[in-house]
């Protein structure tokens, strides 16, 4: 039930970042279209001072500048001036001229801006980063390899907002992830530009999920100066830097494998969560969390919690006093800190019902 809950409303959601996203790309558009509707103005006012100018000089004044700039404008589209037609030569060439000068700039302009409009995939980069610039409070995750890519599809599972950055995508991974409705800047993350592309300053989280210890950490580096509330997620393949980097910088680092995507996935939703560790061929984490306002169990008691999310409740704590294996009748409320052990995948949804609504 909530599965499907959240599916829908990750639809709903998805749905109105696209109308976002295709507002603020249309911005985008008719920005780039000012320069040839600004020389297509200066063409009409400038021939109309031109053409009142050579009407005076010709012995055929009209009656005022703006009548003069009138005229240019109407005959520019093919449309008869109100009054007769000028018997100088030169005059009659405006006649002729100027709508040529003025359809070309403009239509030119009208084709570039309908192409670009209509066909917005060939702008793929453009395209995702107007996506992007509609997100608030989401995840980037940089890196779409096979850890990545499932990283990606836990965090869409749970209906996180996501942003991949990834240089050299397979094309398999790219389209899936793109046709979940995840937007994809295909950049180098160690550049700032596509960091600000993945609309940094309004992230919560990052991810680093490459393979390449040196370069994540350079990436985290960059994204915590960026954003200095972000919250941090590395994947360091030595154990012993990983636990470093946690004491010295406050990083989330993780010594991952292909089976600890869940993990990265909690990380980024503001979980404290173990590695997995296999009993049995079950994959089980430990994970701490505050209870917020929100939370559909934060009424109700252990059991609750127990049956609901599948989990073992290891430790409560609640008024500054800790309850080390609580029972089923132990209450819960707001603010009380819980330590859970589960799969990865009830730790996640039991997150996601955790978080604000």
């Amino acid at each position: 039930m909530a599965k499907t809950h959240n599916k829908n409303k990750g639809t709903r959601s998805h749905r109105w970042r696209h109308i976002q996203a295709s507002i603020r790309d249309t911005a985008i558009l008719l920005g780039e279209f000012r320069a040839p509707l600004l020389w297509f103005s200066i063409a009409v006012l400038g021939g109309g001072v031109l053409y009142d100018a050579l009407s005076k000089l010709f012995g055929e004044p009209v009656n005022s500048l703006a009548e003069s700039i009138y005229i240019v404008l109407t005959t520019t589209f093919l449309q008869p001036p109100n009054r007769d037609f000028p018997n100088h030569i030169v005059l009659q060439l405006f006649h002729f001229f100027m709508p040529i000068v003025g359809l070309v700039m403009l239509a030119q302009g009208l084709a570039d801006f309908a192409g670009l409009l209509f066909n917005r995939r060939a702008r793929n980069k453009e395209w995702e980063m107007a996506v992007a610039s509609t997100l608030n409070k989401h995840v980037i995750l940089v890196g779409l390899g096979h850890l990545g890519y499932r990283i990606a599809l836990k965090l869409h599972e749970m209906g996180e907002q996501i942003v991949v950055i990834e240089l050299n995508a397979k094309v398999d991974t790219l389209s899936a992830a793109r046709n979940l409705g995840i937007p994809v800047i295909e950049e180098d993350a160690t550049r700032p530009v596509a960091l600000e592309a993945a609309n940094i300053k309004d992230a919560r989280t990052i991810i680093m999920a490459s393979q390449n210890d040196a370069m994540n950490l350079q990436i985290a580096l960059k994204a915590r100066s960026m954003n200095p509330k972000i919250k941090v997620v590395v994947r360091i393949f030595d154990a012993d830097f990983a636990q470093a980097l946690q004491d010295q910088f406050g990083f989330i680092a993780l010594s991952a494998t292909e089976m600890a995507a869940p993990v990265f996935a909690a990380a980024a939703s503001g979980v404290d969560i173990t590695n997995p560790i296999s009993v049995e061929g079950q994959l089980l984490s430990l994970a701490r969390l505050t209870i917020s306002e929100e939370a559909p169990f934060a009424s109700k008691n252990v059991g609750y919690l127990e049956d609901n999310y599948r989990l073992n409740v290891v430790l409560l704590r609640h008024d500054h006093k800790s309850e080390m294996h609580p029972t089923d009748k132990s209450q819960l409320h707001p603010g009380d800190v819980l330590v859970v052990l589960g799969v990865p995948e009830q730790l996640n949804l039991l997150l996601h019902d955790n978080e604000e609504r």
